[in-house]
């Protein structure tokens, strides 16, 4: 399993922001699903803890049954950005029904344009597609935190060994990711201050 994005796909798919460069050692902090009733308060408490603004690519879905955790989120400085309303996969989707579910999304968000594909599944002729109106992020560094073959320990440990200066970082907003997030996500934030790097939401 890749922790780090090769960098032949990072090329073969040039429209597609997969790290951000940058002179500032600035890195960006992505959290993926959710708003969840557990792990949102949970990570938004460490962030206000230790200081850092995050993304959070939200399910429209998700949005809808947790409206007070989405104001939490906007209400604490963090950028809420479009993962779809249902979390459709884009590789087994209907193109039509695909881009409307992000159109559906995207209702409930006024403040961006930016989108992350569901699973990290996009195909090129919808990539062709969204371009024109989303900026597409993906990353360079996923933490795998939802794998069920995996512990906080080695998220930890990947995390902090793949992430350089520009990367995004993906971690995980759901009951499947909090296991593994919850005891290491304050240490892995400390860390990579510790290595000198700054958190950012400018995209």
């Amino acid at each position: 399993m890749f922790v780090k994005t090769p960098k032949f796909i990072q090329k073969l798919f040039p429209s597609i922001t997969w790290r951000k460069e940058n002179a500032q050692n600035n890195i960006w902090l992505t959290f993926d699903d959710g708003p969840h009733q557990e792990s949102t308060p949970f990570i938004l408490n460490v962030l206000k803890e230790e200081q850092v603004k995050a993304t959070f690519f939200l399910v429209g879905e998700q949005m809808e049954k947790h409206p007070e955790l989405l104001n939490q989120i906007i209400s604490e400085g963090h950028i809420v950005a479009n993962h779809s309303y249902s979390h459709k996969n884009g590789w087994l989707s209907n193109n039509s029904t695909y881009f409307n579910d992000i159109e559906k999304c995207q209702k409930l968000i006024t403040e961006n344009k930016l989108f992350r594909p569901p699973y990290g599944k996009i195909s090129p002729l919808q990539i062709s597609h969204l371009k024109k109106n989303y900026k597409i992020i993906l990353w360079d560094v996923l933490s795998w935190d939802f794998s069920l073959y995996t512990t906080p320990k080695k998220v930890k440990e990947s995390v902090l060994k793949n992430t350089v200066s520009g990367s995004i970082i993906v971690f995980h907003n759901n009951k499947k990711s909090f296991k593994n997030l919850q005891p290491i996500l304050k240490e892995t934030i400390q860390e990579l201050k510790q290595k000198g790097f700054s958190f950012s939401t400018t995209w």
